[in-house]
């Protein structure tokens, strides 16, 4: 396999560096770029790629230089130094097969960085989502204190005209407390919940995050028919499985004899005692090795153990699938049930800012009851937050769904 992916292309993007992130794909490059678990993941990867050359290549070949403490004579003189050379050839297809295992297993990983990747870009989408929701809480309890201030300035006119009681003044306070209270719970929070964000794009914890004042949701009847084919963990096992199947047949390769060519070329020096044809003349002999696998046994258990182990993984895949199965049927639900709350929800708030707007006219007119209108005031702000989290919970299940089934964020592969 001789692709890569470049960190720096992608589908959402054609520069880095000079924009300021506006939206959540923006976020999600960065943490693609950042985050350490993202890079570490690829550099795996990037090693298991270098595994290939090193095993379809040739042992290297060995030389031997060899010289005599004393003469060898022959017939044509003495020897004074030899000189051998050997090459070990594998046998026929084991080259290739071991490149294939090594190819497989780095494809592997590949799809394991795709995980964590996907996993990396989940955690951002649901820290983001989190921070959305804890905007609209903060603007809906800003709104409510902003309200309740109104209605105590209002409970304190109608104590100045004689007719009203002081007791509504100090509900009015008792209910701003609570909701400055609510604010700085909501403030801390969102400190915490920015630093969590931040340290997923490997930022610094205090840098400003951007996030919109409204979302979009599906038609309540929208139809989903995504699978988990795709699915990197998936797809990882898939390719260890076929890594091991190809072990296998390696295993049978390298239960062959290996052959050896090779050359033997001896210096010899000349007779001085006597003239003989070809007098001194050097010696040039070729060689060839096979190696004997009479031992059987061991190629025997590696063929064995990698049968197993390529049925351990397609065993794993089809149980990994089952589960990814259940948990995409789940975040079907979260997202149809998220899709009824929020209807509710939206529905109660306009009811009860109908009652409510019906009471504070009545309390005008001194016909209502103002614990009354503090009580439906904060039956609204509870809606109010409830429509955020169910927004909140709705988006978070739909970028689930995406990561299920492998769709988070593609990029472009470079062959």
């Amino acid at each position: 396999m001789d692709y890569k992916i470049s960190f720096l292309t992608g589908l959402f993007f054609l520069y880095f560096g000079s924009i300021e992130a506006q939206t959540l794909e923006d976020y999600l490059l960065i943490a693609v770029e950042n985050n350490p678990q993202v890079k570490a993941a690829y550099s795996e990867f990037e090693a298991a790629l270098q595994e290939a050359p090193q095993v379809k290549s040739l042992p290297d070949p060995t030389l031997t230089v060899s010289a005599f403490g004393q003469m060898v004579e022959t017939r044509l003189g003495p020897q004074e130094a030899r000189f051998s050379i050997m090459q070990m050839f594998p046998w026929f297809g084991t080259l290739e097969a071991r490149e294939n295992v090594a190819t497989l297993m780095a494809e592997a990983k590949f799809k394991a960085f795709l995980e964590t990747r996907n996993e990396i870009l989940l955690q951002v989408s649901s820290k983001y989502y989190e921070l959305y929701e804890l905007g609209q809480q903060l603007q809906y309890q800003q709104e409510n204190l902003d309200i309740l201030q109104n209605y105590k300035d209002l409970a304190l006119s109608r104590v100045s005209a004689g007719s009203g009681a002081l007791s509504d003044v100090l509900q009015a306070d008792i209910m701003r407390n609570e909701s400055i209270t609510g604010l700085d719970v909501i403030r801390l929070r969102k400190d915490v919940l920015l630093a969590q964000f931040n340290a997923l794009l490997d930022r610094e914890r205090s840098e400003a995050v951007v996030v919109p004042n409204e979302v979009e949701t599906l038609p309540e009847n929208a139809i989903f028919d995504t699978l988990v084919d795709n699915n990197p963990q998936l797809e990882e096992l898939e390719n260890m499985a076929a890594s091991a199947r190809a072990r296998e047949e390696l295993a049978k390769k390298e239960g062959m004899p290996n052959v050896g060519l090779g050359l033997d070329y001896v210096i010899v020096g000349e007779r001085r005692d006597m003239a003989v044809e070809d007098n001194g003349r050097d010696a040039i002999m070729p060689m060839l090795t096979v190696s004997l696998p009479i031992f059987r046994g061991k190629y025997k258990a590696e063929r064995k153990q990698a049968a197993f182990l390529a049925e351990s993984y397609e065993q794993r895949k089809e149980g990994l699938k089952n589960q990814l199965s259940a948990e995409l049927e789940a975040a079907f639900f979260e997202v149809r049930e998220a899709q009824a709350m929020l209807q509710l929800y939206r529905r109660q708030v306009e009811s009860s800012e109908q009652v409510l707007n019906l009471l504070l006219s009545s309390y005008r007119n001194a016909a209502s009851d103002f614990e009354e209108v503090l009580r439906v005031r904060q039956e609204l702000l509870k809606y109010q937050l409830a429509v955020a989290g169910a927004e909140a919970n709705y988006l978070t299940a739909l970028a689930r769904i995406d990561y299920l089934s492998g769709k988070t964020l593609d990029y472009d592969r470079q062959k």
